[in-house]
């Protein structure tokens, strides 16, 4: 093992486009949000109760977003999760061509 070569590959910024998800940006967008929201809870000492009680979202939602399961969650409900934990949302959108033909849904 201590021959063997390894090849560096530069990432492309997104986990999920470099696994080849064709819904990569939604998912990335996501994840950020998620850990935006988790930094939130964990700033504020929140368990998932406490959190429910002054956002009215269900602590298994609360419980569903630390754990990355984030399946259920729309872009703008994530977001709302965040403004009710008193964070504002800023979204800064940057189009670019695609360097690679892009995958097949």
């Amino acid at each position: 093992m201590k021959d063997e070569q390894l090849e560096m590959v530069r990432g492309s910024g997104n986990v999920f486009r470099d696994l080849g998800r064709p819904d990569a940006d939604v998912l990335q967008v996501k994840a950020i949000l998620a850990a935006e929201i988790v930094k939130a809870l964990d700033k504020d000492r929140l368990t998932l109760r406490a959190a429910h009680e002054r956002t009215g979202i269900s602590a298994a939602d609360f419980s569903r977003i630390r754990n990355a399961d984030l399946q259920r969650f729309t872009v703008d409900r994530l977001m709302s999760i965040l403004n009710r934990l008193g964070s504002r949302v800023e979204v800064k959108i940057r189009v670019r061509k695609m360097d690679v033909e892009p995958i097949p849904a």
